[in-house]
């Protein structure tokens, strides 16, 4: 069922189903709670699922010039309060783990497990932050043109020709974002905080899932993160990218799905 809220004016789409412990689904830069259908509809039978369009993306509206993590986050809590729930798993991909962290540091009651999904807990290098500025002079030139190179490149390259059809479905959704609602995510990621901090003291259990061929966060780079809380778990995955939910379904889904258990068995007992 898809659900509005209204943050600072502007409308916050989501979808929730199921029933259970709630198991909150993030989806990353250019893309939309659409990500995670196929996930939804298995993770439904256990859990409450609910499945956000970030702002400026997918049916949500645009709240502000620059989409900072913190902003971000915010629209999750608000929907999670409309929802009047006060304990949830909180699953990110990519950008959607750099939410999912933020959330995590300022509403650490809420939040039972973390899953930073080919995402990682540290800021941008310089380098990485002008390469943000240049994508945003990019887009204000170029929109489709960016899209249609990005998106193949977050694949394990030696096998994207598999996935021909997945990646028109990820490019008609971004193909949907206006140039202002890229660049309003693009400035948020480029000045988000480092977070390595809150994984040295945090309690909460952390699944990482990394892909070894993931070109935008290499393997060696979330490893050295995921040995940092006191409770960390790792997928890693063979032959996958940055899009293990797309390249890897069953193993992610399958992995997501038993940390959200173990997360919760001390309220309830899943099957």
């Amino acid at each position: 069922m898809n659900k509005t809220v209204q943050y600072q004016h502007k409308s916050i789409v989501y979808q929730i189903s199921g029933s259970g412990p709630a198991l909150v689904l993030l989806h990353g830069f250019m893309e939309s709670k659409a990500i995670w259908a196929d996930f939804t509809e298995i993770l439904q039978n256990d859990f409450t699922v609910i499945a956000i369009d970030l702002p400026g993306h997918g049916e949500s509206e645009q709240v502000d010039e620059i989409h900072s993590m913190q902003l971000m986050a915010e629209t999750v809590k608000t929907v999670l309060e409309a929802e009047k729930i006060e304990k949830s798993v909180v699953a990110g991909h990519s950008m959607g783990g750099y939410v999912a962290l933020q959330f995590a540091v300022d509403n650490g009651e809420m939040v039972e497990g973390l899953i930073l999904f080919h995402s990682n807990a540290k800021t941008d290098t310089d380098e990485a932050k002008e390469n943000r500025r240049r994508t945003i002079n990019i887009v204000q030139q170029n929109k489709s043109g960016f899209i249609k190179q990005f998106i193949p490149e977050l694949f394990d390259q030696k096998h994207v020709g598999k996935y021909t059809i997945e990646i028109q479905k990820l490019q008609d959704i971004a193909s949907l974002m206006t140039p202002e609602n890229i660049i309003a995510a693009l400035s948020g990621m480029r000045d988000r905080p480092n977070q390595l901090q809150y994984l040295l003291v945090t309690e909460i259990p952390v699944l990482f899932i990394i892909g070894k061929q993931d070109s935008r966060m290499p393997y060696t780079q979330l490893m050295a993160q995921a040995v940092i809380p006191s409770h960390s778990e790792i997928l890693l995955l063979e032959d996958v990218g940055h899009m293990g939910y797309i390249e890897a379904p069953g193993k992610t889904l399958q992995a997501l799905k038993y940390f959200a258990v173990r997360c919760f068995e001390k309220y309830i007992s899943l099957t």
